[in-house]
């Protein structure tokens, strides 16, 4: 099956997809360095670099799609208008990119989609014909002029084969029958995903590709030493987080803290290479001297690990570490998207035994 990818990023969702038969064939992503990167993954792919919401780049994607017989889309439009760890603004003109991803599937009318997006997707509204509308509703009439089956839910990533919790909504679509969600896997924690790698100090590296400690400063080691697993530096008696002139540094509970090793990681996001920013230090382990190991954020190769990507996933010799970490960050972990296309319908079934075309399944 012939595959098309819109907001392809650098196709972190693809990993595992030519697994199911899908070859994605067309890609769009609106970011040269990204879609440079992608090439590099997938240089049988057709990366059209530019404005999906550009009458020219639309049409250039959707004649190729077409001209390919295309009967695959995977869809993951940028999100930071409905998220929380973005500004949540109503307005937001990102919000309204989902309505190219229908006009994409009318025109394409592809046999089997999936749509990804943060939950508050569930809960946002776009202007559509003059009036407001949720988006949901949106996607549901839409496409329920063209048969299609529609299915959608909130799922946990750590569900299905990630040791990382992201919740993302996700719509499975499809002209054949209802699209099932899988079954919820056992959860696999960060002792079991990169318990096994050697620890690292601030600026130390090892033998292993990408397994090599960002430099901090000593401001932040120090906190960081005293800080312990699971715990953020906030909370420190004597060694907290203060400014050059001794004053208490105030932030949210999630901020300079280490991640637990007994539970899936918190949510990787793009600011994952800063000790200041949501979730991001290494665990850490208790050393004689009372103090913790590991102070400082995950390396590549434990985000790697953490994301669900393949151990063989090697990105472009020229991408920064900075770019690694910012496309991973808002990449999906492919994992999720291998397990939804287990159950990808194959076959037709009649529209009549399944009372209808849409269904939610709860959370």
């Amino acid at each position: 099956m012939k595959g098309v990818s819109l907001f392809a990023n650098v196709g972190i969702a693809e990993t595992y997809i030519k697994n199911h038969n899908i070859d994605i064939i067309v890609a769009n992503e609106l970011l040269e360095k990204r879609a440079k990167f992608y090439k590099e993954l997938y240089p049988n792919c057709n990366m059209i670099c530019g404005d999906i919401t550009s009458e020219n780049i639309y049409n250039q994607v959707l004649q190729e799609a077409k001209k390919q017989k295309c009967e695959f889309l995977i869809a993951t439009p940028p999100c930071q208008g409905m998220s929380v760890a973005g500004k949540m603004k109503k307005n937001d003109p990102r919000n309204s990119l989902i309505k190219y991803v229908i006009n994409f599937i009318k025109d394409l009318q592809p046999t089997n989609i999936i749509i990804e997006n943060v939950p508050g997707i569930l809960k946002t509204y776009l202007e559509f014909n003059g009036q407001k509308i949720k988006i949901v509703d949106f996607i549901q009439n839409e496409l329920k002029k063209l048969n299609y089956f529609i299915n959608y839910n909130i799922v946990d990533t750590a569900d299905y084969g990630t040791p990382q919790t992201r919740k993302r909504a996700i719509f499975l679509i499809s002209k054949n029958t209802l699209w099932q969600f899988p079954k919820k896997q056992k959860q696999t924690t960060v002792r079991e995903a990169i318990g096994h790698l050697p620890s690292l100090e601030s600026g130390e590296k090892s033998d292993i590709p990408y397994h090599f400690a960002k430099k901090h400063n000593d401001r932040h080691i120090l906190w960081l030493k005293h800080t312990p697993t699971g715990k953020t530096a906030l909370d420190n008696k004597i060694y907290y987080p203060q400014k050059e002139d001794g004053t208490r540094i105030k932030g949210y509970k999630t901020t300079y803290k280490r991640i637990e090793w007994d539970k899936p990681a918190p949510t990787i996001t793009m600011a994952n290479g800063s000790v200041s920013s949501q979730n991001n230090c290494h665990p850490g382990k208790l050393k004689e001297d009372g103090t913790y190991s590991d102070a400082r954020v995950l390396t590549l190769k434990e985000i790697f690990i953490l994301t669900g990507l393949s151990d063989d996933w090697t990105p472009p010799a020229w991408a920064s570490e900075n770019l690694i970490r910012q496309v991973i960050g808002e990449g999906v972990p492919p994992k999720l998207i291998d397990c939804l296309l287990n159950t990808m319908p194959t076959k037709k079934a009649k529209y009549e035994s399944l009372g209808g075309l849409f269904s939610y399944e709860a959370a």
